[in-house]
């Protein structure tokens, strides 16, 4: 039996990959920050998923479950790590709190780091594993590539990530363990119903404002028209099982639309789009 971890997996993306990795019969580990995302999970997903505790920027906890699943598996070790935990903050970057920013990249990029470096010796990086070399599926965004307004620290974060997995795919030829980035475009949540998902905080009085107001009226529109988490869910397994899958894959509704013409088009004609449709663009 192969065995998954997903970090991130009490809902969205991590969520509905362990639902579909647990529907193809592998054994999947799930982190989560709270013991009653951790007992929901168990009694949802059933014997073959295990839920981890620990957050992705607590070094001690990372440790425990290192411990614990190595227990648990032995020289089975992992067959496959997706890095799916994150958060997005918003806002002018202007006026966005530096301390806001170091909390993006606490998670998205260092916790994430933290992560991997753990695991890794149950990937197969190491001496003699005694297994097959294992997967890294990295789980970037749109904003990996192309950086829209009031989202500059995640966009950022994300730019990181994907540095960060190419340099680290380049490495972990050493021990044939590949590194994958996955880019989705918008995914369909409950998170877009809630009316904090038009709110504009401490940006209320910014200059910013009625632009960031019309630009979260797009964002969540789009966001309830996006990709389905579980089919999300079930193209992370396809990838998985690939025998040689590519470096990066962008899963985009209206992918033509929301990624090929953007990444074609030359960033200054781009820049005046976007800034013309959000009000940006000074006449």
């Amino acid at each position: 039996m192969k065995h998954i971890l997903i970090t991130g997996a009490s809902t969205g993306i991590g969520y509905a990959a362990a639902k579909a990795f647990l529907e193809k019969g592998y054994h999947v580990y799930g982190s989560v920050r709270k013991q009653a995302d951790a007992d929901r999970l168990q009694k949802e997903l059933g014997p073959q998923f295990a839920p981890l505790l620990f957050d992705v920027t607590d070094q001690p906890a990372i440790a425990a479950a290192v411990q614990r699943v190595t227990a648990e598996i032995g020289n089975e070790g992992l067959a496959c790590l997706i890095n799916n935990a994150g958060v997005a903050t918003s806002g002018p970057l202007m006026e966005q709190p530096i301390d806001d920013f170091k909390f993006q990249f606490d998670i998205n990029v260092f916790g994430l780091l933290a992560v991997t470096q753990a695991f890794l010796p149950l990937l197969g990086a190491k001496a003699n594993p005694g297994h097959a070399p294992g997967r890294i599926l990295m789980i970037s965004s749109v904003g990996g590539k192309l950086a829209a307004p009031f989202l500059g620290a995640y966009s950022a974060s994300k730019h990181a990530l994907e540095g960060l997995s190419n340099s680290l795919r380049v490495e972990l030829q050493l021990f044939g363990i590949d590194v994958i980035i996955i880019g989705p475009g918008a995914i369909k949540t409950p998170i877009w119903d809630k009316p904090s998902a038009n709110e504009l905080g401490i940006y209320a009085n910014s200059p910013f404002a009625p632009m960031m107001e019309k630009f979260q009226k797009y964002f969540v529109k789009n966001g309830k028209h996006g990709l389905e988490a579980d089919g999300l869910g079930r193209d992370l397994v396809k990838v998985f099982e690939k025998r040689k899958p590519k470096a990066r894959y962008a899963f985009v509704p209206q992918k033509f639309n929301n990624w090929t013409v953007p990444m074609r088009l030359p960033a200054r004609m781009l820049d005046r789009i976007i800034g013309k449709a959000t009000g940006l663009l000074r006449k």
